[in-house]
């Protein structure tokens, strides 16, 4: 009798498990020393971005799958040469500072190299302002005397060294507090040598050693002269350097805005020719390009600093939105190995 009453009880109890378990999402079970049991094909199926409908509710409720999180990416600026036109470069590392943007990679050409061995040392954009400002011309103009005599240069360029070595306490580039390099060119062979690591003053004043205004410089057996001969905007380097976003910023005159009087004018000038078609190589493979509106600022106009570093910063502010568009969007893909 006991046995017919647990009978009766037990069957509609097991129908009951049973049709419950048609009704509902299985949870999976790990049975001991093997895999993972699948639910029953009568279980309701995961779908992505819909969550399965409880019981007694027939509506879907949409999943919406959270945003992937934003990666790190290097940023990196490449910093054009052009003199006294370098001032520009203040005005732009100003706008980014402004809007969070930090560079992790700093390679500079020429006047690039100035302001990026002084941002590299950790001199923020107020710092950057000040020194500018503060800057006495002659005190970075160390004659030759006698003037054109046998070496082919007006200004020895010992001076600069000394300047930028003190506004970086004497540390060598491997030092400073950002990864720098300074671009300049071998003037045997041509080439474009980056300087990575040894004396900063040493390596900014070839970088910036214009011929026939800065005598050439000679590091061990080489000699070398102005980068801006072979990478007037540094945008390969700075990819080498481990950038993923490259934010180049070309300060060079264009030959149409400025008219050559003065001889630097005549020899900054020719420099420009020279470097458009190796510019537009070189800038292709940027993310973002920035041209401050300097007209027709010749390169040894050092009263327009001021007007320099505006037109640096407002030529930045007006490409914000496509910086911080574009930066983003780098953010949210994967790392791709920089070649």
């Amino acid at each position: 009798m006991f046995l017919k009453r647990l009978t009766a009880y037990a069957l509609p109890a097991a129908l009951l498990a049973a049709a419950l378990t048609g009704c509902g999402s299985a949870p999976v079970s790990t049975p001991t020393g093997g895999a993972a049991v699948p639910p029953p094909a009568s279980a309701v199926a995961a779908q992505p971005g819909v969550i399965p409908p409880a019981l007694g509710d027939p509506t879907p409720t949409l999943n919406h799958p959270a945003a992937p999180p934003l990666r790190k990416v290097k940023i990196g600026l490449a910093l054009g040469g052009g003199a006294a036109r370098g001032f520009a470069h203040i005005g732009v590392i100003k706008a980014l500072e402004a809007n969070g943007i930090l560079a992790d990679v700093v390679v500079g050409t020429s006047a690039g190299s100035v302001v990026g061995a002084l941002y590299a040392a950790g001199n923020n954009a107020g710092a950057l302002q000040k020194m500018a400002y503060a800057m006495d011309e002659a005190a970075i103009s160390d004659w030759a005397l006698p003037l054109f005599g046998t070496k082919s240069g007006v200004l020895k360029g010992v001076a600069l060294q000394s300047y930028i070595n003190k506004a970086v306490n004497q540390r060598p580039i491997e030092k400073l507090k950002l990864p720098f390099g300074a671009v300049a060119s071998d003037l045997k062979t041509g080439q474009p040598i980056l300087f990575t690591r040894g004396n900063t003053g040493q390596a900014v004043r070839a970088s910036s050693a214009v011929p026939g205004v800065f005598q050439p410089v000679t590091i061990g057996t080489r000699t070398y002269v102005d980068g801006g001969l072979v990478a007037p905007v540094p945008v390969r380097f700075t990819k080498e350097m481990g950038a993923e976003f490259i934010i180049a910023v070309n300060i060079s005159t264009q030959t149409e805005a400025q008219a050559a009087v003065s001889s630097l004018e005549v020899i900054m000038q020719t420099f420009s020719i020279m470097g458009q078609r190796i510019n537009q190589y070189e800038l292709r493979d940027a993310d973002v390009v920035i041209q401050p509106p300097l007209g027709n600022m010749a390169g040894n106009d050092f009263a327009s600093r001021a007007r320099a570093m505006q037109a640096g910063e407002k030529a930045t502010l007006a490409l914000m939105p496509q910086i911080k568009q574009k930066l983003k969007a780098r953010r949210e893909t994967p790392a791709v190995a920089v070649k």
